[in-house]
């Protein structure tokens, strides 16, 4: 692996945004800590440590950085799709769709689907065994939540070529109008209540951050630091004076979460940091330039994917053997429970690099087509329902997890009851018709 990391840093173009790699890694690490330092598991369950002590809510305002991810990806689906487009000049919207959704979806849904599979057979023999209670049954309900960022990023992916086309007709007016969507979701929710209205920001607040990522690759976020600053004062604005709560990132019991549907709060917050972390561009830039800078992220970028899916799995493990050991858990927040701390990270970590060395083919691209088989015709609807299937089955997963499996248990998806066994079928089904609306006619 070392000399693949060595050969892939070594012939990178000098055209590179090598930044743009290194915020991909950043933020799925941090999400991996927070989870990690929030995670206040007890005997008795497990619960989160900001609700625990809320006076460290505010420390969400710098550690909720899935937005950086997503506007990353913006980025980065712009450069693709116009790259693709360059190379199929005479090729069709719908074929060159189908090939740009499988292409982008493949290092994001073979590692997903077997982290599915693997679940789902464990969570499968533990109940058929009798088991499922304490640590294991939360475990089997929350192993899957992280799911729910795969579920967003498949939207971004499928509504890319149309989200694109309007960003370079209205530049910055396509983010107004999916940030003035977002608002008027939040006053027909808050203001009016309309029912079932709020779930349409998963779309608007998501897509909005994602459109900033156009917006980068355009070279048009030119004053990083009035877009922070606007952000910020927007966000503070909202928390003080609406109806949104201070953390961002969804607390227990709370009646609403900035997360969950996400809220024109969490878009505000989504603006100040896209703005923080372009003022950080110059010096990171220089940064990169060293060598062993660069290999450690084109390291890790091979590789966080698959940490991000399986980092609960290792934290839950670090827990369990605790508990089997016989090893004291102190109470969340307390002075033993502080010390504690950095004996679990490291654990977790540990757990987590043995689980990416098991599991972190599948991360890799699979080998190109050959030239002269393009998309066949028609392949464009088919990818669009298969993306569409996969991002409710990765989504309703998310939502109800493994945890009774065999009894029929299931979780509202929008207003449509999921279980996990549909969650996983419509996942499975979906990546098999992306694979082969992406393959043409002349591979099959």
């Amino acid at each position: 692996m070392g000399s693949r990391v060595r050969e892939l840093a070594g012939a990178t173009p000098a055209t590179r945004d090598r930044y743009v790699d290194l915020l991909r890694v950043a933020s799925l690490a941090a999400v991996v800590l927070g989870h990690w330092l929030m995670a206040a598991v007890t005997p008795d369950g497990v619960g989160n440590l900001l609700a625990v002590v809320p006076a460290l809510q505010p420390l969400t305002w710098l550690l909720q950085v899935m937005p950086v991810f997503f506007f990353v990806g913006g980025f980065s689906h712009a450069l693709s799709y116009r790259s693709l487009l360059r190379k199929r000049p005479g090729g069709s919207d719908d074929s060159v769709y189908s090939a740009f959704l499988r292409a982008r979806l493949q290092r994001l849904l073979r590692p997903t689907t077997v982290f599915v599979l693997v679940w789902g057979a464990a969570a499968l023999l533990v109940q058929l065994l009798g088991g499922g209670g304490g640590l294991t049954g939360v475990t089997l309900r929350m192993v899957t939540q992280p799911l729910w960022f795969i579920g967003i990023y498949l939207a971004m992916v499928a509504f890319t070529p149309p989200l694109l086309r309007l960003h370079e007709r209205y530049g910055w007016g396509a983010f107004a109008a999916l940030a003035g969507a977002a608002a008027a979701v939040d006053v027909l929710r808050f203001a009016a209540g309309v029912p079932y209205v709020e779930f349409l920001n998963f779309a608007f607040v998501w897509l909005a951050v994602h459109q900033l990522g156009f917006l980068r690759a355009d070279g048009r976020v030119r004053r990083p630091a009035l877009l922070a600053g606007a952000g910020l004062a927007a966000a503070c604005a909202l928390v003080a004076f609406g109806p949104y709560p201070l953390s961002m990132v969804g607390m227990p019991g709370e009646k609403v979460s900035n997360m969950a549907p996400p809220t024109l709060a969490l878009l505000a917050h989504g603006l100040w940091l896209v703005g923080a972390v372009e003022l950080l561009r110059a010096p990171a830039a220089r940064l990169l330039e060293r060598p062993r800078v660069w290999r450690t992220v084109v390291a890790a970028n091979g590789v966080a994917m698959t940490a991000f899916l399986w980092h609960l799995t290792a934290m839950f493990g670090v827990y369990g053997a605790l508990l089997a050991l016989d090893v004291p858990l102190p109470a969340p927040a307390s002075a033993a429970w502080w010390a504690q701390v950095p004996l679990r990270i490291a654990c977790a970590a540990a757990l987590t690099v043995a689980l990416v060395a098991a599991f972190r083919t599948f991360e890799r691209p699979a080998a190109p087509k050959a030239p002269g088989h393009p998309a066949a015709s028609g392949g464009g609807p088919l990818a669009a329902l298969g993306a569409t299937l996969c991002l409710l089955g990765v989504l309703g997963l998310s939502m109800v997890g493994f945890n009774g499996l065999l009894d029929g248990r299931t979780a509202l998806l929008i207003a449509i009851p999921v279980s996990a066994p549909a969650a996983v079928a419509m996942t499975l089904g979906g990546w098999l018709l992306v694979e082969r609306a992406g393959r043409g006619r002349g591979a099959r």
